[in-house]
């Protein structure tokens, strides 16, 4: 599965961003998606997560109620919706492929992973 993550940029505290994440190489619709980020000096961490169908989601507790995962399946591309955004939201973002879809939080269960785009809030 090759990963390409679009969509970062600089923005004020309070608006929003949207990422995407397309998806080549598999069939896309078998596959678990996640997001990830890593704020300078910090570890990768866990931002949401979303099943095959798209009807399970998973967010970490910090930007529950802003971020918002989807997908379409039909363009194989996976996308998370960035609002009210925060100085501390500021990190390289991080698409990635879980093969066996059980929508983890933990990164090592992640098959393939994107580039990453870089997310960053000015306050």
């Amino acid at each position: 599965v090759q990963l390409q993550a679009s969509g970062g940029g600089l923005v004020q505290a309070g608006g929003s961003l949207r990422l995407s994440c397309a998806a080549s190489g598999r069939t896309f619709s078998s596959v678990g998606m996640g997001w990830f980020r890593q704020a300078p000096g910090k570890e990768r961490e866990f931002v949401a997560a979303i099943s095959r169908s798209g009807g399970m989601t998973y967010y970490t507790d910090s930007v529950k109620g802003r971020f918002t995962i989807s997908r379409d399946n039909a363009k194989n591309t996976v996308y998370l919706q960035m609002n009210s955004l925060k100085p501390e939201d500021t990190a390289v973002y991080y698409c990635a492929a879980d093969l066996s879809s059980v929508l983890t939080v933990v990164a090592s269960r992640y098959d393939y992973w994107g580039q990453g785009t870089l997310v960053t809030v000015s306050s």
